[in-house]
């Protein structure tokens, strides 16, 4: 499984100690990385196995990934080289900078997916890439299973909300949930919250808004508009209903105009107005018009503990967004 029918060496490797394992930085083509790397499945016979089986769609998506271009950058994968790998230096004046001998296949213990989806793409592209890696020199099964625990466990992801925001400057939605956070003359600005960790007051997460944002511009009319267009229909829109439910509004815990299930109905509601707000030729837009459907639901009851109270989930929003639908747009 491990073996290799020739020695290989890799140039340019780095030598170095991380808290007292040896360890060598370094880059390889990628079909090179292909066979100089095996995984240790969760049901080999020694029972020392921990890799799951690999998720073809996350291997596709890394590829999808990778065919955006020279800005489609990725971290190293890691490795165990089991003592199989030898380095040595160029000369005494760099003892910590040379070559990597490789006699025998590496356990591969972070990165399948990623060499997957390098595979799918040079399969399909003809190309090679290089490959960073990190590998140590020596690590028994037991340090190689615990590491890979701590690493598929312990790390925390950013969340959607900071990936949103992060996404700002090539997602049109991205740009207008941040900037309804951002402004001073947004209804969201004092409840909402960028990173995605809510606190007492702020409760609608980046994430929130930009799922509220998506189905509020979901039909075609709207979701060609220019995104400038797109945040002064939202700001329109909402602070209508927040003007309209001043007292609501500010009150999360009595009244649920701002539960995201809520915000949600509102948004899938308002996407019908909005469309209707918006000429065929898309130049002229009825802001009045939205302002006047809006407060057709001032006699709406969003308290906490009358007929809202059980609602939930987007089949709650749904239902809820065609009573509203029903009163903001009359036949």
């Amino acid at each position: 499984m491990n073996t290799l029918p020739n020695q290989h060496a890799i140039e340019n490797v780095i030598q170095y100690k991380m808290r007292g394992k040896v360890a060598y930085l370094g880059h390889m083509n990628s079909n090179v990385a292909f066979n100089l790397t095996y995984v240790k499945p969760y049901d080999m016979a020694s029972g020392k196995g921990y890799q799951r089986p690999v998720d073809i769609k996350r291997c596709n998506d890394f590829a999808l990934y990778l065919s955006k271009g020279e800005n489609a950058l990725f971290t190293p994968i890691l490795l165990n080289a089991e003592s199989k790998w030898e380095f040595l230096p160029y000369d005494k004046v760099r003892p910590n900078y040379g070559r990597l001998l490789c006699k025998e296949k590496a356990s591969l213990m972070d990165g399948q997916h990623r060499l997957g989806g390098i595979k799918r793409y040079s399969q399909e592209t003809n190309a090679e890439l290089s490959v960073p890696f990190l590998a140590y020199h020596y690590l028994d099964e037991d340090e190689e299973i615990h590491l890979f625990n701590t690493i598929n466990t312990k790390a925390k992801g950013i969340g959607l909300s900071l990936s949103s925001y992060l996404r700002r400057n090539s997602d049109d939605l991205s740009w207008v949930a941040t900037e309804l956070i951002l402004r001073n003359d947004s209804p969201f600005h004092n409840i909402g919250t960028i990173t995605g960790k809510r606190n007492t007051g702020r409760h609608v997460t980046l994430q929130n808004l930009y799922r509220s944002i998506e189905l509020l511009t979901k039909l075609p009319h709207l979701s060609s508009l220019p995104k400038e267009d797109k945040l002064l229909l939202s700001l329109v829109y909402f602070n209508s209903i927040k003007d309209t439910f001043n007292q609501e509004w500010m009150d999360y815990k009595e009244y649920r105009i701002t539960h995201i299930v809520c915000i949600n109905a509102l948004s899938i509601a308002g996407c019908e107005l909005l469309s209707r707000a918006v000429s065929e030729d898309k130049k002229n837009i009825d802001y009045a018009g939205v302002s006047r459907a809006v407060k057709r639901l001032k006699k709406f009851d969003w308290s906490s503990s009358g007929r809202l109270k059980y609602i939930k989930g987007l089949s709650g929003s749904k239902t809820l967004a065609a009573d509203l639908a029903a009163q903001m747009l009359p036949e």
